[in-house]
């Protein structure tokens, strides 16, 4: 298996990320991840090293291991990155930096390799968003001579524009996740349990080369929730014919890289009139949002349009309303900032030329059901590039 990005991207990355650390006062940092079957706070780690782990179990101390499934990287301006790994020998092939330790306990290991190297005073921590505190304790033990400073968003702000190379994984993974789509889609309305169709649509996934987070499907008379079962997202029962029905498809598509694309529909395609007003409100609201993406365009003033599509159908709260009160979010190795949302998102935010976006609305009537869509686009340099292109409507 060959290293998807060059070694030159990554020192490309590491140079914008000595620049965001300067510009903060300091000079090293920190950056913690975690893989280990999960890929929702991996993506500093492998952004900077091309590093995932697979030792599972990660909470679960022994007398032998702690931390399993977190791993460090130091990054000290100047300096190649020095990675802290939770298992070992990891294949040197896939990683872009040659400095590799690794420890049964990384909170020590990390700890060791700072003293190691002579880290001291104010220093960045990256990770504190889901550092676990029982490790920070420990941690902060371990290194009395370093004054820790908080610095979550350091990799992320990097993260946000991706570059030509990194479009191109997108890309191949929005093919995925459109095929994903549409295969759930034609399961639900050809009335097969949403398991059956959820394992359609996991198929086209992992034979892409992906992982699936979840894949949240709901149906006919609870259609007002997220998902029929929570906890698998999607349950075995099957919809009727005239049922409505609605399904996401989410998680790392292609190199780690998230996309979150979702449709709503009708079994059996015999949608009665309200039903079709639901579904194409909805539907329109995200293909007038996206058409209206350009750089330099405030997500502001886009979400303010939204709200006002939005309360011009007369949409009442759902679950998903109430959950996302936003009409979406940038995406990469996670869903990301910015927001279209006036209260989720910040003023200054404005479209860049590289970013990767959800765009999604939910509208609810009474009486008749919950439609959901979301689409995921490409800012491009007049306007955005749809990568997921399943279907939108299915009459």
């Amino acid at each position: 298996m060959e290293r998807y990005f060059s070694q030159s991207e990554y020192e490309v990355r590491w140079a914008k990320v000595a620049a965001g650390l300067k510009a903060k006062g300091l000079d090293a940092a920190l950056i913690w991840g975690r893989s280990a079957g999960t890929y929702e706070r991996s993506g500093d780690v492998l952004y900077l090293t091309g590093y995932y782990g697979t030792h599972s179990g990660q909470g679960m101390d022994t007398p032998l291991t702690t931390a399993r499934g977190f791993a460090s990287v130091l990054f000290k301006v100047g300096e190649t990155p020095e990675l802290m790994a939770d298992e070992p020998g990891p294949n040197p092939d896939l990683l872009a930096t040659n400095r590799v330790g690794w420890s049964r306990n990384t909170i020590q290991g990390s700890a060791e390799m700072l003293a190691k190297r002579g880290i001291k005073g104010r220093v960045g921590f990256v990770g504190s968003d889901f550092f676990p505190i029982k490790y920070w304790e420990a941690f902060k033990a371990a290194t009395p001579a370093i004054e820790w400073v908080m610095i979550d968003d350091l990799v992320r702000d990097v993260r946000r524009i991706k570059n030509p190379r990194e479009l191109e994984a997108i890309r191949q993974g929005g093919r995925i996740a459109g095929r994903a789509l549409t295969r759930l889609v034609e399961n639900l309305i050809a009335g097969k349990s949403e398991a059956e169709a959820a394992a359609e649509a996991a198929r086209e996934v992992v034979r892409g080369g992906g992982h699936v987070h979840m894949i949240p499907v709901n149906h006919g008379d609870l259609i007002h929730y997220f998902t029929r079962d929570p906890l698998a997202g999607y349950s075995h029962d099957a919809p009727k014919p005239g049922d409505l029905v609605r399904g996401w498809v989410y998680g790392p598509m292609f190199q780690g890289y998230w996309l979150d694309p979702g449709r709503t529909a009708v079994c059996g395609r015999r949608a009665s009139n309200a039903q079709k007003n639901l579904i194409e409100a909805c539907a329109s609201i995200v293909e007038t949002l996206v058409a209206d993406i350009r750089p330099g365009v405030r997500l502001m003033d886009l979400a303010t349009k939204g709200q006002t599509m939005l309360a011009d159908t007369g949409a009442e709260k759902d679950q998903a309303a109430e959950k996302w009160p936003l009409f979406g979010h940038g995406v990469g190795l996670f869903f990301e900032k910015p927001y279209i949302s006036t209260s989720m998102g910040s003023p200054d935010d404005v479209f860049e030329e590289g970013m990767v976006m959800g765009v999604e609305a939910f509208v609810a009537h009474a009486g008749v059901g919950s439609a959901g869509f979301e689409q995921n686009v490409i800012v491009g340099p007049r306007g955005a590039e749809i990568i997921t292109d399943a279907p939108m409507l299915w009459w």
